[in-house]
């Protein structure tokens, strides 16, 4: 966090970097998140920027107790893997750099903050900080999600990303696992990681 308190990343913060430099870019980004169900049985998110050029791709199983998210770049290559751990009252998902479940390879651990909360929330902590138990302080704080219509991401006080939804919010839409997002990621911010934070709040909210 940058030394001068400040509501919002800004060009000249320090990059933040968590899945990888190569996702963090000097000027604000403007991408979109296309989610659709296929077969009733599998999740697929594609990311793509203003041009329609797919950045991201994200896939797995869409119902299950120990469900699974797979990042693939555009060339098919594994970025990332999400894995939700069992079942919990709060959720939680580790997420590993490619396939590995190796603890070294852990990027970061994503706990829901709160299971009684209106607004879904998730308490986010790097590799180093992934003992929960032992830490009270996240890394970064994410909250919102389809329902509520926005999607923030902040490191300390300082917003590092935003979502929102492009269309008007329809139960009829949410239920059949079709619908947008447009995200506003800040400059020098891992987009990579901003959208693994929105798929595992997406995962969250999703009661249908």
């Amino acid at each position: 966090m940058p030394k001068n308190k400040k509501t919002e990343w800004q060009v000249g913060d320090p990059p933040i970097s968590v899945v990888g430099d190569q996702f963090c870019n000097p000027y604000p980004m403007e991408l979109m998140v296309k989610r659709k169900v296929i077969n009733f049985s599998k999740d697929y998110y594609q990311v793509v920027d203003p041009s329609g050029n797919i950045l991201l791709q994200i896939d797995g199983q869409a119902w299950g107790f120990n469900r699974k998210r797979v990042m693939r770049d555009p060339a098919g290559f594994t970025v990332l893997t999400m894995r939700q751990k069992g079942i919990r009252w709060k959720r939680k998902w580790e997420v590993h750099g490619g396939e590995s479940k190796d603890k070294e390879d852990l990027l970061f651990t994503v706990q829901q903050s709160s299971a009684m909360s209106l607004k879904t929330s998730v308490d986010v902590f790097l590799a180093e900080n992934s003992n929960i138990k032992k830490s009270s302080t996240c890394d970064f704080h994410a909250s919102g999600g389809y329902s509520n219509i926005s999607f923030k991401v902040f490191k300390s006080d300082a917003l590092i990303a935003g979502v929102g939804v492009t269309h008007k919010f329809t139960w009829g839409s949410y239920c059949k696992g079709k619908y947008n997002f447009s995200v506003s990621v800040n400059p020098e911010v891992d987009y990579a990681f901003i959208i693994a934070l929105l798929v595992m709040v997406d995962d969250i909210e999703n009661l249908c």
